[in-house]
């Protein structure tokens, strides 16, 4: 899906507090963590989309070495307008999840994986959501 790259405080962005991680977990086996969300359309202009071949190798190759730990990928249909021509394009896509601690090199490791699937896959721009949430695993 082609979005506007969203990165929140919890990657210590643009100016952004660092202390909006929370804090404090209700439950006792909970930590602060930050959850990732991306969103990859599958459309190529000028072939068919993503396959499924190609999607497993790019997850093997950039998303499992950056994000060792797991993650979730679901499939999905996303809906994008594109803010030159106004056309509205209706997608495959994917829906990958992380919830990681914070800080460190976070904010790189998930740019890296942005920046190899759109250059791989000519895409204009990978979705990026995140926040601060509380998780136990």
């Amino acid at each position: 899906m082609r979005a506007v790259l969203l990165l929140t405080a919890a990657l210590g962005l643009a100016g952004c507090a660092a202390e909006s991680v929370p804090s404090a977990c209700v439950l006792p086996t909970q930590k602060p963590m930050v959850e990732v969300d991306f969103y990859f359309g599958r459309d190529i202009a000028a072939r068919a989309g993503v396959t499924d071949a190609e999607w497993e190798d790019f997850a093997a190759r950039e998303i499992t070495p950056r994000f060792p730990d797991g993650f979730t990928m679901l499939d999905a249909h996303g809906q994008w307008r594109n803010p030159e021509t106004g056309t509205v394009t209706q997608e495959a896509s994917k829906l990958v999840r992380v919830i990681v601690p914070g800080g460190g090199n976070l904010s790189a490791r998930v740019e890296a994986v942005s920046l190899a699937y759109r250059q791989r896959f000519h895409q204009d721009a990978v979705g990026i959501v995140s926040a601060p949430v509380c998780a136990a695993f």
